[in-house]
């Protein structure tokens, strides 16, 4: 799944004093870089110059995955250690440290495959913030702002407790001894997990709105913080289900190799666009050598020359991608396409997708998704925005099985509307989502932020009523949202808002969570409009074929 946000400026760098960097230009010493055999070989690692994102030189670790030569002079393809591979890059002699030159030793600890030698680094692990600190005011937690409540002795022996059971006014407000003595472990910033009839008081304080969530325990889950990677990643009971070896991206990483660790498409043009492609796309062997891979917008399909490119204009009469267009609002509209009826696009637009996407692996069998194509009118025609696929058929509940918002498009809010409008359609079905783990660094970002934001709108909107405290459940949210349970869990946690006071669970808002999400939705200009949605959704488990 791919980036849905823009790749930042030197993304994956370290911060000073780690190991692998060398600051300033090393003296080169051509007789330190020669091998046993006489020259620089795959799999050495050595300090490489290249600029970080404040315009700085930094010597960052790297591995060479591969050398070729060209004209007489050899360039290297590098990847930097512990950075994205989107950063790898080709580089000349120039820019190697060949003091610091670390050859590959016979016995590598690092796996490999097919007998080439090397590492095998995938995407670099991915630092979750740490819990975030109100700074400033902070709020007390007095007994009179939290609601108590018994934990039925049931529910906390049984994992499969009732959990749509609603609670009483009068079992909230007595409390119970034997609640506090739940054996369940506190340690900032992971807190134990909810369940999803926790209800919400809002009550105002000190001239400020002040709220907090009273969670019942429900089932326990292996992982107790889900601000980290893997919880977020893996699936609801915290293990990692198995690739899924269908469908048009999946997530198998078995074909890991020195050939697909390497980008082999030097530059898209696509439109009025030309990219720089980031990771490798299994495009035909003869398109990798072009300088420039010339794509069709509304087909996508590729040429090798701008002959080429032109002479199928003329013949190609799409000025939109093939489909249903489901939205339109201003100039963005969606097209709904199915990956059985227009399968020569969808396994084109998979082929492009790839190039930014690192974490998934290309198959063509595109029968069994569907493709929600995004795309900007002009007078052109319809423009190719991002995009995102979903399966017909889901057994997990996933929404979303790739997205993509394309480079030249992203940071300006598109990424936050196809996820919007996703969840727009899981509404229309009657269904909560959630999108297909594992997701990208940007991604994940995305996703991150898009939660955030929902969930605290919801919570912020909750109004008194005859002077009461307004109550909500994480099921209320789920079923407002259509996010999945397991999401809204994982991002109050995220975001530390959930604490365990005396035997019951309690969410508190400061002042600086709700004036930087205030910041934040001015920011936020794009939005999807229900009203100008026009979807139905097909029971795809009732239709013979595809």
């Amino acid at each position: 799944m791919a980036e849905v946000v823009s790749p930042v400026p030197g993304a994956g760098r370290r911060e000073p004093g780690e190991v692998g960097r060398a600051r300033g230009p090393p003296v080169a010493d051509p007789g330190a870089a020669l091998s046993p055999q006489g020259e620089i070989i795959e799999g050495c690692r050595l300090p490489v110059l290249r600029r970080n994102q404040d315009n700085e030189d930094e010597w960052p670790l790297a591995e060479i995955l591969s050398v070729k030569d060209i004209s007489g002079r050899k360039l290297f393809y590098v990847h930097y250690i512990d950075f994205n591979k989107r950063l790898d890059e080709w580089v000349t002699h120039e820019r190697l440290d060949l003091k610091k030159i670390q050859f590959p030793k016979k016995e590598a600890k690092t796996p490999t495959k097919n007998g080439l030698p090397g590492s095998r680094p995938g995407s670099p692990e991915r630092e979750v913030p740490a819990s975030a600190q109100a700074s400033g005011k902070t709020l007390p937690i007095p007994v009179q702002i939290t609601l108590r409540f018994n934990l039925p002795k049931e529910r906390e022996a049984i994992p499969g407790g009732e959990p749509d059971q609603p609670l009483s006014s009068s079992s909230c407000l007595q409390p119970n001894h034997r609640s506090t003595k739940r054996k369940v472990e506190v340690v900032s910033p992971a807190t134990p997990v909810p369940s999803e009839t926790a209800p919400t008081s809002v009550f105002p304080q000190n001239g400020s709105a002040r709220r907090a969530v009273a969670a019942q325990p429900g089932r326990k889950r292996k992982s107790n913080c889900l601000g980290t990677d893997e919880d977020s990643q893996d699936s609801s009971d915290g293990i990692p289900s198995a690739p899924r070896m269908t469908g048009s991206l999946v997530s198998d990483r078995s074909h890991d190799d020195i050939v697909t660790r390497m980008k082999n498409i030097e530059c898209i043009e696509l439109g009025r666009h030309r990219l720089k492609p980031w990771y490798f796309s299994p495009y035909p062997q003869e398109l990798t050598t072009l300088p420039v891979l010339y794509l069709c917008e509304f087909c996508l399909k590729y040429g090798r020359s701008l002959k080429c490119l032109q002479r199928h204009l003329t013949k190609c009469d799409l000025r939109h991608p093939p489909g249903n267009e489901i939205y339109r609002k201003g100039t963005i509209s969606f097209f709904e396409i199915d990956g059985r009826k227009n399968k020569s696009y969808s396994q084109n637009l998979c082929l492009l997708a790839k190039c930014f996407l690192d974490h998934k692996t290309l198959y063509y069998d595109t029968d069994p998704f569907l493709f929600y194509v995004m795309t900007e009118y002009d007078c052109k025609g319809f423009h190719i925005v991002g995009y995102f696929s979903k399966e017909k058929e889901s057994t997990e509940d996933y929404n979303v099985a790739c997205i993509l918002t394309l480079p030249p498009y992203q940071r300006r809010g598109y990424g936050k509307l196809l996820i919007e409008f996703s969840y727009e359609l899981s509404k229309v079905e009657g269904k909560t989502g959630t999108p297909e783990k594992p997701l990208s660094d940007l991604g994940l970002l995305s996703y991150r932020s898009y939660w955030s934001q929902t969930i605290l709108e919801i919570l912020m909107g909750l109004k008194s009523e005859s002077g009461e405290r307004p109550q909500i459940t994480i099921n209320e949210i789920s079923e407002i949202t259509s996010i999945k349970k397991e999401d809204v869990i994982s991002t109050l946690q995220y975001l530390n808002l959930i604490n365990y006071y005396k035997g019951q669970y309690i969410l508190t808002l400061s002042e600086d969570i709700v004036d930087g999400h205030e910041r934040a939705m001015l920011k936020r200009l794009l939005r999807i409009d229900s009203k100008c949605l026009h979807f139905t959704p097909k029971d795809w488990s009732k239709r013979g074929k595809w």
